[in-house]
C-alpha cells in the first residue's frame, strides 16, 4: 500500500538525522549535560504538540497532515546539509534540528495511526501495526545507523542531503494517498482535546498503557541520551561500533515481526504485554550489572527490541479497537502527550545520573522504571479486563450507530 511507501521514505529521512545527530553532537562535547540537552529538544514535541496534533487529526483531512509532517522533515534535512556542508555545526541548530524532526513525528505517527483502521479490518489491525512499526523502526533503520556512520565520513553534511531526498520522496508519496474529508467541528478545539484526554483517562485498559508506557518512555528517554556514551566510554565503540549498536535494535524489530502476529493470536493481548514489559525490565537489569561487552549487550538489545514490538503493536491495537473513530486522533495522540510527554525528563534526568554517579547509575535508574511498569501490566491488564473493555467499546459504539440512525431519520 501507498501508506507503507510513504513510512519507508520518512523513515529513512528519520532515521538519518536520528542516527546522525548523536554523532555529530559528540564531535563538538562530551559532556553528559550537553548532549543529554540535544536528546531533550528532540523529545519535547511530544510533550508540547501532541494534543493540538490530536485535535488537528480529527478536524482536518489526515493526508493533508501527513504532507505537511513530511514537509517539516525536508526543512530540518536541509539545515542539518547546509550546516555539515558548510562547519556551521553547533548545538543549538543540532537542537534546532532534533526539534523539528520529533515534530514531524508527532504529526505522522498520529495520522498514520489514525489512517491504518480505515483501511484494514480489525482482525488484521496486529499485523498491518506490525508492519508499520518494522518499516519505521526495523528495516530501515537496520539499513541506516552503519550508513550514517559511513556517510558522515564521507561529510559532515552528507547524512542531511540523503535525509533531504527521501524525506521530498515521502512528501510526493503522502500527496496520492486517498482519506475522506475531516467532518465539521460541532465544538471548540479546546473541548474536543479535552474529549479525547476524557475518553483515555476514563477506559481502565488505556489508562494502565498510557502509565506503563509513560514510566518506560521515561527510561527509554534516559537510555537512549546516553546510549551514545555507553557505546564510547564503557564499549570503546567509534562510529561505525555505535551505527552497529542501532542496527542490532533493528534486528529484534525485523526478527519480531515475523512472530508478533502469531503470538498476540495465540495468548492475546493480556498475556503478551505481561511477557513483553517483563522481559524489558530483565534486559534492563542485564544492561545494569553484566560486563561491558559489545556482543552481549548487542544481543540484550535485540531482545529489548523485539519485546518492545511485541507491546507498541498490542498498546497501538488496543487504541484502535478500543475507540472511537471520531476520537482516535486525539485519544492516539493524548496518549503520547501523557506517555511520550515525560522523555524530556528522562533525558535530561540520564545525564544528571551520568554526570553526578555514573554511566551504569542510569542504567540502575532505568530497571527501576521498568520493574514498575511491569507491576502495573500484572495487576490492570488481565485477560478479563481486555474482556470487559471490549464488551463496553462495542456498545459505546452500537450506541453511537443508533444515535445516528436517528439522527438520519429525523
Amino acid at each position: 500500500m501507498r501508506l507503507q511507501a510513504v513510512a519507508i521514505s520518512g523513515s529513512a529521512s528519520e532515521g538519518l538525522m536520528l542516527a546522525a545527530i548523536p554523532l555529530l553532537t559528540v564531535t563538538i562535547t562530551t559532556d553528559p549535560r550537553s548532549v543529554s540537552l540535544v536528546s531533550v529538544a528532540g523529545q519535547l514535541p511530544w510533550l508540547l504538540f501532541s494534543l493540538f496534533a490530536g485535535m488537528l487529526i480529527d478536524r482536518v483531512r489526515r493526508t493533508t497532515i501527513l504532507v505537511c509532517a513530511y514537509a517539516i522533515q525536508v526543512a530540518a534535512a536541509a539545515a542539518l546539509a547546509a550546516a555539515g556542508s558548510t562547519g556551521w555545526l553547533s548545538l543549538p541548530l543540532l537542537m534546532t534540528v532534533a526539534f523539528l524532526v520529533t515534530s514531524s513525528q508527532v504529526l505522522g505517527d498520529g495520522v498514520s495511526g489514525a489512517l491504518v483502521p480505515h483501511i484494514v479490518p480489525a482482525q488484521r489491525l496486529a499485523a498491518a501495526n506490525t508492519r508499520l512499526f518494522v518499516i519505521d523502526r526495523g528495516v530501515v533503520q537496520f539499513l541506516v545507523p552503519p550508513l550514517t556512520g559511513a556517510l558522515i565520513g564521507v561529510g559532515a553534511g552528507a547524512p542531511g542531503w540523503a535525509a533531504c531526498v527521501a524525506a521530498a520522496s515521502a512528501v510526493a508519496l503522502a500527496r496520492g494517498i486517498p482519506s475522506a474529508r475531516a467532518p465539521a467541528p460541532k465544538d471548540s478545539p479546546w473541548r474536543g482535546i479535552a474529549d479525547g484526554l476524557r475518553y483515555l483517562v476514563a477506559t481502565p485498559v488505556l489508562r494502565a498503557i498510557t502509565i506503563t508506557v509513560a514510566l518506560g518512555s521515561f527510561a527509554g528517554s534516559a537510555g537512549t541520551a546516553m546510549l551514545v556514551l555507553y557505546s564510547r566510554q564503557l564499549l570503546h565503540l567509534g562510529p561505525i561500533g555505535y551505527g552497529g549498536l542501532l542496527a542490532c535494535l533493528a534486528v529484534g524489530w525485523v526478527a519480531a515481526s515475523f512472530v508478533v502476529q502469531r503470538v498476540v493470536t495465540k495468548l492475546g493481548y493480556a498475556w503478551s504485554m505481561r511477557i513483553a514489559q517483563s522481559t524489558v525490565a530483565l534486559t534492563q537489569l542485564v544492561m545494569t550489572i553484566g560486563p561491558p561487552w559489545p556482543p552481549l549487550i548487542g544481543g540484550v538489545l535485540i531482545v529489548l527490541t523485539a519485546m518492545t514490538l511485541l507491546w507498541g503493536v498490542c498498546s497501538q491495537s488496543a487504541r484502535q479497537t478500543l475507540t472511537p473513530s471520531s476520537l482516535l486522533g486525539r485519544v492516539l495522540t493524548s496518549h503520547r502527550a501523557l506517555g511520550w510527554g515525560v522523555t524530556p525528563i528522562g533525558a535530561l534526568a540520564g545525564g544528571f545520573v551520568a554526570e553526578h554517579w555514573s554511566l551504569r547509575g542510569v542504567w540502575v535508574m532505568i530497571t527501576a522504571f521498568q520493574a514498575a511498569g511491569a507491576i502495573i501490566v500484572w495487576r490492570s491488564l488481565s485477560p478479563r479486563a481486555f474482556a470487559t473493555a471490549q464488551a463496553d467499546a462495542e456498545r459505546r459504539a452500537q450506541a453511537d450507530a443508533d444515535l445516528s440512525t436517528e439522527a438520519q431519520g429525523s
